[in-house]
């Protein structure tokens, strides 16, 4: 008998305390830009695999893991600048800015480590 497939559950309309789905989500113009991105990603993370399945030299596997890495960071700067633009600046016009800001905040120091 086939396992059972998960689904990720439903995203409900508005994705925090009565904002709208548009000031906390990812530009829908820039959407498939970063889609596209982490295809690329995706493609480079099995390059990886690829290499240590056929023991490739130490070294070029560390530096595509860090090309990675260097992706990946590129990556949520970005959404990090939509989320500034968008959301952030919806939240402060919308007088829970505080709240916004915080959360900005404590991501950001996660990148920091």
């Amino acid at each position: 008998m086939p396992a059972a497939k998960k689904t990720a559950p439903a995203r409900a309309a508005h994705s925090r305390a009565g904002e709208p789905e548009n000031a906390r989500t990812v530009a829908r113009e820039d959407k498939s830009t970063l889609e596209k991105r982490l295809n690329r990603i995706e493609g480079q993370v099995r390059g990886i695999a690829r290499m240590i399945e056929d023991d490739r030299y130490c070294i070029d596997v560390l530096t595509q893991v860090s090309a990675v890495q260097s992706a990946l960071d590129a990556l949520a700067l970005r959404i990090l600048e939509q989320h500034l633009h968008g959301c952030v600046q919806h939240a402060v016009k919308s007088g829970s800015g505080d709240h916004a800001i915080a959360e900005a905040l404590q991501v950001i120091r996660k990148f920091g480590r």
